[in-house]
């Protein structure tokens, strides 16, 4: 008796169709949260830079955050709220330190396999050196 092996590649193609798209999604969607954790990185750097370059000599001088923390804090976060990823600053000592809250990176290709997006955030501190 012959058998008919009509049909018998699809549920294989099927597969491998779904696994190639998975693949392609890791690196297209991959490339794009990797510039995002790059971006939301410098984000960080800069609000932290703009934060500690608010502190006073003479605060730096007495080694503390008296005179000039909250400006310090306010202009970090402004910073940050300005580049569209708002976040928390803080000043300890002669530094700043500024995180960037967490945000979602869509992934519409690798949501074939369950993920539907990415979360990236970032934080960098920055020390005020006085001249």
């Amino acid at each position: 008796m012959k058998r008919r092996d009509d049909g018998a590649v699809t549920p294989f193609l099927m597969l491998l169709v779904v696994a190639l798209t998975a693949v392609l999604g890791l690196v297209a969607e991959g490339g794009q949260v990797m510039s995002a954790r790059e971006a939301a990185a410098q984000e960080a750097e800069q609000a932290a830079r703009a934060g500690a370059s608010v502190l006073s000599a003479a605060t730096l001088r007495s080694g503390g955050i008296a005179t000039g923390g909250p400006a310090a804090v306010a202009a970090a976060e402004e910073l940050m709220a300005a580049s569209g990823h708002p976040g928390l600053a803080w000043a300890s000592g002669t530094s700043v330190t500024a995180r960037i809250d967490p945000y979602e990176v869509a992934t519409p290709m690798l949501a074939v396999v369950g993920i539907l997006h990415i979360a990236v955030s970032a934080e960098a501190s920055a020390r005020a050196v006085a001249r």
